[in-house]
């Protein structure tokens, strides 16, 4: 892996189509290029710095994952090996390689499909204020960290400006209809409980992830990134403890980090140290090498 760090890419002669909090995408006619950049994302701010080797990680995770659960749900990768792309991006192949997939043009589902196998993050403080997440009533007594009785689907909305809000099922059914969701949610289920058994064999609990559904040829298919450590929590087996926060191998590192800083949560984000830099980056090489086997 290079150790150069990528903070956006400028492909002058490609169409870009957006650039989000982490991936640079292309629009390449039948086909999108996604890129994904080492830029970090907290509390919806991007950070002035990179962490090395990020996009090479959630790319390559990400295609573990869409091979593992291919059996499960179709997914929208074409290729990510840069030899096969079409000339046009063929020529970036230096800046590509390692951190990007030619992609399926789907149509992205209007709420992001969160699935939580244990109790932590904004669910957490749903249950302390209403012993419920999303609308769904959970036993009293949890506590932080714990394992849920079930696995459950607590999907939320897709903010282009500030932060996705928590909606329970009848709020997701309005936005996206009643078929889609309950398709999604089976889906989004059982994608979750596959992966979570597996990582649970390598050490690694998977507490909760987010997955990302669009339409394609008339069916729902998963696209975006899958399990990566920018979209769940993992957290290891050994020494998990309910009652606390776990130590992770996933980007709540930095945000417990920032937490400690008099930060209001509005750009422009604060300085990160050179030592949350590269303890991040080694906690996403660590995640990459025991799912993987990268």
């Amino acid at each position: 892996m290079s150790e150069n760090v990528l903070l956006q890419t400028n492909f002058s002669d490609l169409k870009l189509l957006r650039r989000g909090k982490v991936r640079d995408v292309y629009d390449l006619g039948d086909s999108l290029l996604i890129v994904a950049t080492d830029r970090i994302s907290c509390f919806d701010v991007v950070l002035g710095c990179g962490i090395p080797h990020k996009g090479e990680v959630l790319t390559k995770i990400s295609l573990f994952w869409f091979d593992y659960l291919r059996d499960i749900c179709e997914n929208h990768l074409l290729t990510a090996d840069v030899n096969a792309y079409p000339p046009q991006a063929k020529k970036y192949h230096e800046a590509l390689r390692g951190r990007s997939m030619l992609v399926k043009k789907a149509e992205p589902l209007a709420i992001e499909c969160i699935v939580r196998g244990y109790l932590s993050g904004s669910g957490w403080k749903e249950y302390l204020k209403t012993q419920s997440v999303c609308g769904i009533r959970l036993p009293a007594g949890l506590k932080e960290s714990q394992k849920l009785p079930q696995t459950i689907f607590t999907p939320s909305t897709k903010a282009d400006i500030g932060h996705d809000i928590n909606v329970d099922e009848a709020g997701a059914a309005r936005i996206v209809g009643k078929e889609a969701l309950a398709d999604v949610r089976a889906k989004a289920v059982a994608l979750y409980e596959k992966a979570a058994a597996y990582a649970q064999t390598k050490g690694i609990i998977i507490a909760d992830t987010k997955f990302e559904f669009g339409g394609y040829g008339g069916k729902l298919i998963l696209i975006d990134e899958v399990l990566t450590p920018d979209s769940s929590r993992f957290w290891p087996q050994e020494g998990y403890a309910p009652g606390r926060p776990q130590p992770s191998f996933d980007k709540q590192f930095v945000r417990d980090y920032l937490e400690t800083l008099s930060w209001d949560k509005t750009p422009p984000a604060p300085d990160v140290s050179a030592d949350v830099i590269q303890k991040t980056s080694e906690k996403y090489l660590h995640a990459l090498k025991v799912l993987a086997g990268l």
